[in-house]
């Protein structure tokens, strides 16, 4: 009788888990249904044409790439070398257009990262979480992330992560790929585990890169060209630093707005200073995660997912650019976290889920109020940068007190019971 209870309660669960499924896979495919209808302009989004960058940079640069050379000339040139890899895939697809192909297969690489966070997810002790808040942000993004390539990245990026638990060389081999597509990849190796593991990731991820960039520098001249272009960046106007500059404008301040190296970005005086001071700012966040992994006493099995989101939103929130783009990679970069049910990251990427969220009314829906620097622009621009402050200290606390704070408290707490029950063994009985 117990058996066949136990037999009915499983397969009510099995049943349960098979129609929750069928309802995310459902969801998201309407959701991406409506995503290639922007970007193929059934339904048009109000503000800038987010599609432009693959209709025109980045088909100018596939036919640059095309005779043999890295776009040299253009200052909107600034990915590592990888990245070409991406800008020529829609050679795949030959029978499409340059920029229906690029995205059919940024549809592909979407459905393979809602694959992965899904089969990852049904596993025993894990979490379907995760898949479900991939499904959600990538269309709160909106059409912008399928008109860049930074999905593909992600995609690289998630695909380490979940092979992190079990393998330090996959880990290390992917993210040392995924850094020569866009740099930021190499902040998954920030939770490695300390010993050999480390060790076999860092050499992978070397071994990896270095042999990418070599293959690279032999194809085609230029490929390190990108170098000087990044360097010669200033303060762009979504990011942290521009909010001084939104307001000072109101106040007389002689600097203006423009289009700078591929983006709007503030140029006049206290720029430069204040570009210096995001760099310097991004220096001693990871100088506290440096600290973080010496001192870090308890791993489980999100740890490395956590470390890699908080280096991420460390990273996000101190540069000088916060791209719209940039927040699919901390998406996919929290919907790992969320598949591991030992996480307390919950909070952080929520957070950048609403962050996400008022992303896509702050470009492009609205991005000329950012551009005017009026209300509605600085309003959109300081809630957008609150959410990824506010999720930035949480995942820091977080992962500080579930790493080295509890630990130690817990070890503390051990080594004064065994003070106790001497002590106890030592008293005098009473007597009766």
């Amino acid at each position: 009788m117990t058996g066949a209870v136990g037999t009915l309660v499983r397969d009510g669960l099995a049943d349960a888990r098979a129609g929750r499924l069928t309802q995310a896979i459902g969801l998201w495919g309407f959701s991406r249904l409506l995503i290639l209808l922007t970007v193929f302009k059934v339904v048009v989004i109000p503000g800038p044409d987010v599609t432009s960058d693959v209709e025109e940079i980045y088909q100018g640069w596939y036919e640059v790439l095309r005779s043999g050379t890295y776009p040299l000339d253009d200052v909107t040139w600034q990915y590592p070398p990888a990245a070409a890899l991406a800008i020529l895939s829609p050679a795949l697809l030959p029978f499409l257009g340059y920029s229906a192909a690029f995205f059919v297969l940024a549809l592909l690489c979407d459905a393979l990262v809602f694959g992965l966070l899904v089969y990852a997810g049904r596993r025993r002790g894990r979490s379907m979480r995760g898949a479900w808040l991939w499904l959600a942000g990538v269309p709160l993004l909106g059409p912008t992330a399928y008109c860049r390539y930074d999905l593909m990245v992600t995609a690289v990026a998630v695909a380490a992560l979940l092979a992190a638990v079990r393998s330090p060389l996959v880990l290390g081999t992917l993210a040392g790929f995924g850094a020569t597509l866009k740099v930021w990849p190499v902040l998954l190796l920030a939770g490695a585990a300390r010993g050999r593991a480390v060790l076999r990731s860092a050499a992978a991820a070397a071994g990896t890169g270095a042999g990418v960039l070599l293959a690279c520098a032999l194809a085609a001249p230029g490929s390190l060209a990108f170098l000087g272009f990044q360097r010669d960046r200033g303060t762009e106007i979504e990011s942290l630093g521009a909010m001084p500059f939104h307001v000072a404008v109101h106040f007389g301040w002689p600097g203006e707005a423009r289009m700078n190296y591929g983006s709007i970005e503030f140029l006049g005086p206290g720029v430069r200073a204040v570009s210096t001071a995001a760099m310097l700012l991004t220096v001693a966040a990871f100088g506290w995660l440096l600290v973080w992994w010496v001192k870090a006493r308890l791993r489980t099995t999100s740890t490395t997912a956590d470390a890699a989101f908080v280096a991420l939103l460390l990273f996000t929130t101190t540069s000088r650019v916060i791209s719209p783009q940039y927040m699919i990679w901390l998406v996919g970069l929290a919907a790992v976290c969320l598949v591991y049910k030992s996480t307390r990251m919950r909070k952080p990427a929520h957070l950048v889920l609403w962050a996400t969220a008022v992303t896509q009314f702050e470009f492009p829906v609205w991005f000329s109020h950012v551009g005017d620097s009026d209300p509605l622009g600085v309003g959109l621009l300081l809630i957008r940068n609150g959410l990824l402050v506010a999720a930035t200290v949480s995942a820091c606390r977080i992962l500080w007190r579930q790493t080295v704070t509890e630990p130690r408290l817990a070890a503390a707490a051990d080594a004064r019971i065994p003070v106790q029950a001497d002590r106890d063994r030592t008293r005098v009985p009473a007597s009766s």
